[in-house]
């Protein structure tokens, strides 16, 4: 803080502190954004996240550029206490495979709202004579803030379809904000705020960062017969069904795929949803999740048309996760 009334809320030294911690947390979550696109089967919240580490390390970058115009080394880093890095590395915390819930809950319902209060108040308080390429960069990082919070929403909404995933991405939230109360704030100022979503989802700036998402199985743009027989497969595996399994499978793969299908029967499987296809000449690539008790299977086939209808050529568990 500064006497002079014309000087704003911030001094220089202090302007550049603020905006370390700025760069720490953008910084800091494009790395996170980065590392958990892996670990994400959902490819509506795996290319969300994809496209929101760009413009991550874009205002990282913006921050990092404007430190040496306050007299302070270019692209430095800088956290607002060590309370505020436990808080990080709780956020970073679920690396499960099925933990997508609590990763997009704890970014779009805890983080990114406080980092968007924070610099909204930032901007409130931000000099118009002194400061104008501070509110620039702020006024750009607002307006993509905004539109990621209700992005991820959206997609966080789409994928918590029964009361228990929605119970758990509700209890990350609360227990990430309970750990960020207890830190120093965003801006290292003691103050902790949330900004509510305030742009629709079906905006156009707020589409850019969606894709179609996940639609339960019979809805994806496949063919019809196709649709009719993963349907089929799907039903087949929730019930344990062996022999339908082996009779979709095209004859001179069985010997390759039955001992794939065997290890699958053994499995407690409630809930079949296709996550992905593509198509790949006359074959379509169709990858389906497998969620139970035990954790979530990702089985991936190649599906072949013929004189029996469509049929499995090969087939793949390409990623098991146990519930930790």
């Amino acid at each position: 803080m500064t006497a002079h009334p014309l000087a704003g809320h911030f001094s220089v030294e202090g302007s550049a502190q603020r905006i370390r911690h700025y760069r720490y947390v953008e910084e800091r979550m494009m790395r996170t954004l980065g590392g958990w696109i892996a670990l994400t089967p959902e490819l509506s919240a795996k290319l969300l996240l994809g496209r929101h580490v760009w413009d991550c390390a874009q205002h990282a970058d913006l921050w990092g550029k404007r430190l040496p115009e306050l007299r302070a080394p270019a692209q430095q880093s800088e956290p607002p206490g060590a309370a505020f890095v436990g808080f990080m590395e709780l956020l970073e915390s679920p690396e499960a495979f099925h933990q997508t819930p609590e990763r997009l809950a704890g970014v779009y319902r805890v983080l990114k709202p406080c980092l968007l209060a924070a610099y909204e108040r930032h901007l409130g308080e931000a000099n118009p004579v002194y400061e104008p390429p501070t509110r620039r960069i702020l006024q750009r990082c607002i307006g993509e803030e905004r539109r990621h919070i209700a992005a991820g929403e959206s997609v966080l909404r789409h994928l918590t379809t029964t009361p228990e995933l929605a119970a758990r991405a509700a209890d990350w939230a609360e227990r990430a904000r309970v750990r960020l109360a207890g830190t120093a704030g965003i801006a290292g100022d003691g103050v902790v705020a949330f900004a509510p979503p305030s742009v629709a989802e079906d905006v156009p700036e707020v589409a850019q960062d969606l894709v179609p998402l996940e639609k339960p199985v019979g809805r994806w743009p496949i063919p019809d017969d196709l649709t009719l027989a993963v349907d089929t497969h799907g039903r087949a595996i929730l019930a344990r069904d062996l022999s339908t399994l082996e009779r979709q499978i095209v004859a001179q793969a069985r010997d390759a795929a039955l001992p794939t299908y065997r290890e699958l029967v053994e499995l407690a499987v409630s809930d079949v949803t296709v996550v992905a296809c593509a198509r790949l000449g006359g074959h379509w690539q169709i990858k389906q999740r497998l969620t139970g008790p035990d954790g979530v299977t990702v089985l991936q086939a190649r599906w072949l048309p013929g004189g029996d209808g469509w049929q499995v050529a090969e087939v793949e568990l390409v990623r098991r996760e146990p519930v930790r």
